[in-house]
């Protein structure tokens, strides 16, 4: 990745693996088996996708006209296909990085700042912020809101993850 990961993902997916939160929400983990949810081939192709859209002509959200800020994935909506990142500056600590949302289906963008654990929190507890969250009740069954399943769970066990 060419970069150092925030403390709170390290931990969460230390304690966890990557998964399913909340019955909708995917967090990433490097080292998975199925690229879909592996967080070092998201990163590439959502890199390369991004890459195609702003050379077609789409506009860059304001937080990225910076030369010095890169995206890294980290996580995204099953149902929607909205793509969770987060937003990295070469003079801002992993810690401080802050979530940024691109919608799945369309050109805009939404940045929320905090942490990606805060973010899942927020999601789950249903506190957050975020536009895209707030009707998470009318789409994930109750039961399901609080519920974590880890990728080994829903994928299989058996596989090693890359150590962070």
């Amino acid at each position: 990745m060419g970069t150092a990961l925030p403390a709170d993902y390290k931990r969460l997916v230390q304690a966890y693996g990557g998964g399913l939160f909340a019955g909708t929400l995917w967090m990433l983990e490097p080292g998975c088996p199925n690229a879909s949810y592996d967080l070092i081939a998201q990163a590439a192709e959502r890199e390369e996708i991004l890459q195609e859209l702003w050379e077609a002509g789409e506009d860059r959200p304001p937080e990225l006209l910076d030369r010095d800020v890169r995206l890294i994935p980290w996580g995204f909506d099953e149902g929607s296909g909205h793509f969770l990142y987060w937003l990295v500056q070469s003079d801002v600590e992993p810690e401080e990085w802050t979530v940024i949302l691109n919608e799945g289906r369309g050109p805009l963008w939404e940045t929320t700042p905090v942490s990606c654990s805060r973010f899942l929190l927020d999601v789950v507890a249903g506190t957050t912020t975020s536009f895209y969250f707030t009707d998470l009740d009318d789409i994930v069954d109750p039961d399901h809101r609080t519920r974590f399943v880890p990728n080994a769970e829903i994928l299989g066990r058996g596989y090693g993850l890359t150590r962070l």
